[in-house]
């Protein structure tokens, strides 16, 4: 039985837009893995600028491939993008080198520049990737992938666990917080915050290890021994084929893009 579409995919797939059958959601989740970490490795390898601004634009095609919506992707990519961005503005500051100018009386290089350019570059095409190749998937689907590629169990199973309650951790701190604004808490910088907040996050452990435990006894209700049942088999087609042949043809062109750079 070939890989079929989940509920969660099919939900994706229709709110994302249409696009060819073609689309990597089609493709057997275990290409896709592999695919991904093939890429990643590869764009992390690089240094030439050439091959990176290359790197980022196979990214970008995957995007309408992907079935994600294009708008809400972009907005999470700028969302990365702000978090590492007071790291690249003090990085030409921090690097010696040839100046561009002076400020401060700090000197900012063109070779801190180029570092600062290399890692917006390489996060952006590798978190891309990751998106629309792995991020794009149900978390069941994920695991099941994982699990069919001969990654640990354990590892598997802590994934997947990790991914279904972070959300519930999330509304647990959510309902915490808003009891303690009911209650007329405002944040400031004093003892009694720092207090708080640390009677926030205690109970949150608190809590959240009570709910694992209903979870652990539900769950061995209902029968579960420790390992996930595989209700699906994993079959490789020639739409897979052609899809890993184009991803291969492409990072060798990095590859040579970065080895001509070497060389020259």
């Amino acid at each position: 039985m070939g890989h079929r579409l989940t509920s969660g995919e099919k939900t994706l797939r229709t709110t994302g837009g249409s696009f060819a059958t073609s689309g990597i959601m089609d493709l057997d989740p275990r290409v896709r893995i592999v695919v991904a970490v093939v890429f990643a490795v590869v764009v992390v390898a690089l240094s030439d600028l050439a091959a990176l601004v290359c790197a980022v634009a196979m990214s970008a095609l995957l995007l309408p491939l992907s079935g994600l919506p294009v708008r809400r992707t972009l907005k999470r990519m700028a969302g990365m993008d702000g978090f590492i961005l007071f790291m690249l503005v003090l990085l030409p500051f921090t690097v010696p080198g040839t100046p561009m100018f002076t400020l401060f009386g700090m000197a900012a290089s063109w070779q801190g520049l180029w570092q600062a350019v290399e890692i917006a570059l390489t996060a952006n095409a590798v978190i891309l990737a990751l998106m629309c190749l792995a991020g794009s998937m149900e978390p069941v689907t994920l695991g099941h992938g994982l699990l069919a590629l001969r990654v640990p169990e354990r590892l598997v199973q802590l994934l997947m666990f990790t991914i279904r309650y972070i959300e519930t951790l999330r509304e647990e701190y959510t309902r915490l917080r808003a009891a303690m604004k009911i209650r007329g808490f405002r944040p400031g910088t004093n003892w009694h915050t720092y207090r708080s907040f640390g009677y926030l996050v205690g109970m949150m452990l608190v809590r959240a290890l009570e709910r694992s435990e209903r979870v652990l006894g539900a769950m061995k209700c209902r029968g579960f021994t420790g390992r996930f049942v595989l209700l699906q088999d994993f079959r490789t087609t020639r739409q897979d084929w052609l899809f890993v042949a184009a991803m291969v043809a492409g990072v060798l062109v990095l590859i040579g893009i970065e080895v001509r750079h070497a060389f020259a």
